[in-house]
């Protein structure tokens, strides 16, 4: 006698369907909000240094890292000795109220790299102080993808404007990076904050291995899984 298999009905079918879809929506509902958070979370990082930059002058009327009498000014503070050469060719950097420098040094004595240092010691800023065997990756802060931050002087010219005849670059007093954000994300910081357009405006984006003075990347270049360092002008 053949016994008889029992199957689902479509109720059934249509009830786990439903799960299914509520499942999955949930999930993509999860993501977009954590997506969304590490975006705020890198615009919260461009917003806030130029608050230091000004905490920091409203202070003591120098630029931090430019200051030439940070270690007066702030307890246990270091003057910066470096680099040798500076904006506009001077051979003394303290002081010419330029932020000498990449943002991205390595150097512990350059004034890009002391900056960080003198804010924190000022309690505008937490993180180490400490400058003895400090490395850039150990003592700069850090992104919400783990990637650095830092700032430099805009004569650096880090961004040039696009177009291969351009002889312009990233606008701003002193240009703020970030490394190491996924292209996902860098599209929506740069609708966030600016333009749309990660080639042109105050923030643009280029390769994490960047050539200075190059050109930023355009949006229809950037690949979603792909990491950029992005930069602003302020």
């Amino acid at each position: 006698m053949k016994s008889k298999q029992a199957g689902f009905t479509l109720v059934e079918i249509a009830i786990v369907l439903v799960i299914i879809g509520l499942l999955l929506g949930g999930v993509l509902k999860g993501q977009e909000l954590i997506n969304s958070a590490k975006v705020k979370n890198f615009a919260t990082d461009f917003r806030n240094i130029p608050l230091l930059v000004y905490g920091y002058q409203d202070k003591f009327r120098a630029l931090p890292g430019d200051d030439p009498a940070a270690s007066t000014h702030v307890a246990g503070a270091t003057n910066a000795t470096t680099p040798a050469t500076c904006g506009g060719g001077s051979s003394v950097c303290t002081g010419n109220g330029k932020l000498d420098g990449f943002w991205d040094t390595s150097t512990a004595t350059d004034e890009t790299f002391v900056f960080w240092q003198q804010v924190r010691l000022a309690n505008l800023a937490s993180g180490p102080t400490d400058l003895t065997g400090a490395t850039r990756d150990t003592f700069f802060p850090k992104n919400a993808e783990g990637g650095i931050i830092g700032i430099e002087w805009g004569g650096e010219h880090y961004v040039k404007d696009a177009g291969t005849s351009a002889t312009t670059y990233l606008p701003g007093s002193y240009v703020i990076c970030s490394r190491g954000i996924l292209g996902k994300y860098v599209k929506q910081l740069d609708i966030t904050m600016d333009d749309g357009n990660t080639q042109t405006g105050a923030m643009r984006a280029v390769t994490d291995g960047h050539t200075r003075g190059n050109a930023a990347v355009a949006t229809t270049s950037i690949d979603d899984a792909t990491t950029y360092t992005v930069c602003m002008g302020i």
